[in-house]
């Protein structure tokens, strides 16, 4: 059964927002309204449709913000989207990045190669993986727990360890830690680098995800 896309962005969304440790989203005229608190990203807006009527109402409302506001959008139309946000006065990042799934029961297992050590710890329902080296940390990687959905997040690999498949053991770890609690989908968001790695691995791109930001942010 393939789900439909507001499902699923409301699905990532809870758990990269338990993952990061924000409060519970607005769900409110279309879209997910987040306080981030960060300087260049006060607020984030998730939107739910790339309906013109409903995507041009989120995109106007960001571009009056007073503060810094971010307007995340998955879509199968991603031109469309685009000329709607840029009329708002928005400003795009300049690479797209994707919304993809994997059933964990197919997700394959990495080991970590030596000299690496693998760790993997749980504070509340969010697990972190860190994966060390002889000379200190070389990657790591969050992923929350939500009902039986697995949300991947800042996955990173530092830049001395690349090239290793490190990321494919910090995505191993974290996949057998959330199957262990009864988690049955991967859900993540992933730029334009992660698509290779997670695409290696198995798991399917369902939207293109384009992020837009007030000329201030």
């Amino acid at each position: 059964m393939v789900e439909a896309l507001p499902d699923l962005i409301l699905r990532w969304q809870a758990g990269w927002g338990a993952s990061r440790g924000f409060r519970p989203a607005e769900q409110a005229r279309g879209g997910l309204h987040v306080l981030v608190g960060q300087p260049d990203r006060h607020r984030e807006v998730v939107a739910l449709s790339d309906e013109p009527d409903v995507l041009g109402g989120l995109a106007d409302e960001a571009a009056a913000a007073s503060r810094p506001t971010w307007l995340t959008v998955p879509t199968n139309r991603p031109e469309s989207v685009e000329a709607i946000v840029r009329e708002a006065g928005l400003k795009l990042r300049d690479s797209r990045e994707a919304l993809m799934t994997i059933p964990l029961r197919r997700h394959p297992l990495r080991p970590a190669p030596p000299p690496y050590t693998c760790a993997t710890t749980m504070k509340g329902t969010v697990f972190e993986t860190v994966l060390t080296h002889p000379s200190g940390v070389a990657a790591r990687g969050t992923m929350a727990v939500v009902g039986t959905d697995a949300i991947a997040d800042r996955i990173a690999t530092e830049p001395e360890h690349r090239r290793r498949g490190l990321g494919s053991v910090v995505m191993s770890a974290l996949a057998e830690s959330a199957k262990a609690c009864g988690a049955l989908t991967g859900i993540l968001v992933a730029t334009a680098d992660g698509q290779q790695l997670y695409s290696a691995l198995g798991w399917t791109t369902r939207a293109t995800v384009l992020i837009a930001q007030t000329p201030a942010g």
